[in-house]
């Protein structure tokens, strides 16, 4: 469940980082004023960034280098051919490098023939006729023999340009209202771009999990909306999780956001849920130039927009309602959008305002508990070796480590960069020493999810259970610390809300090895005094 590389492709588009989202080429006398400043605002408004030549004066026989640049650094050009376009020997000029990026670095190009026919663009007929005409009338009246065979040159290659870009796959307007063609532009731009700036990360052990949100993903039966819960304990992928299939799907929704580490952020600072707001509704609704600072008014803009347009949304670590209820807002979702919830904390979501409306969305829990014995090894492997196998020689040593472990990606994970490049003997002496000694940065990430328990009851019990009740009959646990003054019933109910805790099949308790050490730390923190811990 840890992010090992990134997927791989004979494309070199799918490894190049680009500065733009779109390149906009246009003849500014014909659009600029009108659908291309449309265009070029819907497309900012659903933050796919976008470069338009401001100036667009005509200065010497060559494009500027900005120009050029700036086309070879956007993954995506749209061509609006209108009906002086041809005239523009800089707009020729751009169409023929926007091609050559698009044969040779598999540009995106999206033609559109704003009120012009493809085939007169295809034949160079009617205007666009007349426009080459008027260029060839130029090159004959030039007397300067290398200026004539360059501009010559160049017309042939603006022919070839124009027949290329007619035959690509366009748009034109179909007698439909411009801002509802624009909306398609946008729509189809936006599900392109999404996977574009970086390339999707690789993981391992994730299948199944990876298979069940697919699933979830594809199904369209709900007419409310659907919201799934990914639960778990902390540093058990949660978050890689939700990040691949969100970087997977995101582009098949009109319009997508992930807000990351909710928890920290609203910690971190007052304004912290305000700033989330914020941005939550920059990404899913067009941008205002009225500023709210009011998280009521905010909530309510939240609400309004996730029930205008189908959404995914990927809410990741939530740890109050608050949160869920500044977010959400309790009006619903448009049909088909889903949205994902990471938490440590089961019972959040559905005591939220949302839940408590005839809004309320079809709901199903996913709980991450961890690799299994094969994949574990990979992942161990991978951080201490680069590989997905052990070097000869370290197969035992690697089994000690995976059962200490159990499964917990993150501690395969800081044992394996810990581990990189040591000998057997190294290995083992730290084998023998991970018992006596806590790992820092993991524990640090579960002693999060007992941070995060509210009731000093619920902090009490758990480390009498990491103490000395793991493998108890539960019955028989909530009876000898009832007595002790400690509520175990809902203190236990509670424990396995938050992932802290599970019930085998004999009613005997169950918690993860790496808590239950986290657990027995938190108590040897307390006094160097055995008889002064709790």
């Amino acid at each position: 469940m840890v992010v090992i590389s990134d997927l791989s492709s004979s494309s070199s588009s799918s490894t190049t980082e680009y500065k733009y989202d779109v390149f906009l080429s246009f003849r500014g006398g014909d659009t600029r004023n009108n659908f291309t400043d449309h265009l070029h605002k819907a497309l900012l408004d659903a933050n796919i960034s976008t470069f338009l030549d401001e100036e667009e004066i005509e200065t010497g026989a060559h494009l500027k280098p900005e120009l050029m640049n700036a086309i070879r650094d956007s993954r995506v050009s749209i061509i609006v051919l209108s009906k002086n376009y041809a005239n523009s020997s800089w707009c020729l000029d751009e169409l023929a490098l926007i091609l050559e990026q698009h044969r040779n670095s598999n540009q995106i190009v999206i033609p559109i023939f704003y009120d012009v026919e493809p085939t007169h663009v295809r034949k160079q007929q009617s205007s666009f006729g007349d426009a080459i005409a008027e260029h060839i009338q130029k090159m004959e009246v030039e007397t300067d023999g290398n200026k004539r065979r360059e501009m010559a040159r160049k017309i042939e290659q603006w022919k070839k340009a124009l027949t290329e870009v007619a035959d690509l796959k366009g748009m034109d307007l179909d007698g439909r209202p411009e801002t509802k063609f624009i909306e398609q532009i946008v729509r189809d731009i936006y599900r392109r771009r999404i996977p574009l700036r970086s390339s999707l990360p690789l993981l391992i052990g994730m299948e199944d999990p990876i298979k069940f949100v697919t699933l979830w993903l594809k199904d369209d039966s709900s007419t409310k909306g659907d919201m799934l819960t990914i639960l778990g304990i902390g540093g058990i992928g949660k978050t890689s999780l939700a990040k691949y299939v969100y970087g997977l799907y995101s582009r098949k929704f009109d319009t997508s956001s992930f807000i990351e580490d909710i928890s920290r952020n609203c910690a971190g600072k007052l304004t912290g849920l305000l700033d989330l707001q914020e941005q939550l509704y920059g990404d899913i609704s067009k941008r205002s130039s009225i500023q709210v600072r009011d998280k009521s008014l905010y909530t309510s803009k939240i609400e309004n927009a996730l029930a205008r347009r189908k959404v995914f949304l990927v809410l990741d670590d939530i740890d109050s309602l608050d949160q869920l209820d500044a977010l959400l807002g309790s009006k619903g979702f448009h049909p088909g959008s889903k949205i994902i919830i990471t938490t440590r904390d089961a019972r959040l979501i559905e005591c939220c305002s949302l839940f408590k409306t005839n809004a309320k969305p079809e709901h199903a829990e996913y709980e991450l508990t961890g690799l299994c014995e094969i994949e574990s090894p990979k992942l161990l492997c991978f951080h201490a070796f680069a590989s997905n196998n052990p070097k000869p020689g370290y197969e035992e040593v690697i089994k000690k480590i995976v059962k200490y472990c159990h499964g917990h990606p993150l501690a395969l994970q800081v044992l394996g960069n810990s581990l990189y490049n040591m000998d057997v003997a190294y290995w083992e002496e730290r084998i023998n020493m991970l018992k006596k000694e806590s790992i820092s940065n993991v524990n640090m990430v579960l002693r999060k999810s007992f941070d995060s328990l509210t009731s000093e009851n619920d902090k009490d019990l758990f480390k009498h259970i990491a103490c000395f009740f793991v493998g108890v009959d539960r019955d028989v646990t909530e009876t000898i610390l009832n007595a002790c003054g400690i509520r175990a019933r809902s203190g236990i109910t509670n424990l396995i809300d938050k992932c802290l805790l599970s019930i085998g099949r004999n009613n005997e308790l169950v918690m993860d090895q790496l808590l239950q050490e986290m657990g027995r730390f938190v108590v040897h923190q307390e006094s160097e005094k055995p008889w002064k811990r709790s």
